[in-house]
């Protein structure tokens, strides 16, 4: 029975969830999760030290520490990835690191529908990805990335099949997606729909559940290794690079 500590505050939630399995089943141990003006540096450690406590766990049991890698919120990632490489570090232990939008897919587990996580990247863009369930793999239609809300509407209008939307990008972008998909899938019989309050965000059970597979696979890295996926530059490496380009010319 394998144990994983999972974190996610790759977004607007910091979530922390203690998951153990194996190739029987998983467990669901402990799973705390806050989405309410509070930064992540002022929720992650103190919701890892609650769950510790309630569940009298000793850290040095654990089997290896998974992560929300990204894509997400340049400064929530930063945090996650630094609090879990010091865990890695301090106890000796593999990370596991697991994207989020695999794992904001992976909460709609064994659905026939296609899956678009859609997480707000600003600048009128989402990270967001295709996914379908086949038998239990969770499979990628459309790898991972950054892209204008209406191109990945235009996409899923072009392959015409059922499919929810989760990720803290709907309600941003909700009026927008209706208003694009209500026309074309109406016009071929298709249905799209908005996950649930309790399956629409980041959830660190659904990360440490993956990792759990990903651990029996042999896909773990140092914490020495591990870095975050941020899928685009950061605002200031834009203008950096933008101002740079500039003076070349």
């Amino acid at each position: 029975m394998k144990k994983i500590l999972a974190l996610d505050s790759s977004g607007l939630v910091a979530s922390v969830a203690v998951v153990e399995g194996d190739a029987f089943g998983s467990n669901l141990l402990a799973e705390y999760t806050v989405n309410y003006k509070k930064t992540h540096s002022q929720t992650l450690l103190p919701m890892l030290d609650e769950i510790v406590r309630m569940t009298e766990l000793d850290l040095q049991t654990i089997d290896a520490i998974a992560v929300a890698a990204g894509p997400g919120s340049f400064t929530g990632l930063r945090i996650g990835s630094a609090t879990a490489k010091g865990l890695g570090l301090a106890l000796s232990k593999p990370l596991v690191a697991i994207s989020t939008l695999d794992a904001l897919a992976y909460n709609l587990y064994g659905t026939d529908k296609l899956i678009c996580p859609l997480m707000d990247a600003r600048r009128n863009q989402v990270y967001t990805g295709v996914y379908e369930f086949c038998g239990k793999e969770l499979k990628r239609l459309i790898e991972p990335t950054a892209v204008d809300v209406k191109e990945i509407s235009e996409k899923l209008c072009e392959m015409k099949r059922d499919v929810i939307f989760l990720g803290d990008g709907v309600p941003v972008y909700q009026k927008w997606l209706v208003e694009i998909l209500l026309a074309e899938f109406s016009s071929c019989g298709n249905q799209y729909d908005f996950a649930p309050a309790h399956l629409n965000k980041q959830r660190a059970g659904a990360v440490g559940t993956l990792a759990l597979r990903y651990l029996q696979e042999g896909k773990t890295q140092t914490a020495e290794e591990h870095r975050p996926d941020y899928l685009r530059l950061s605002q200031a490496e834009r203008e950096r690079a933008e101002k740079e380009q500039s003076n070349r010319v």
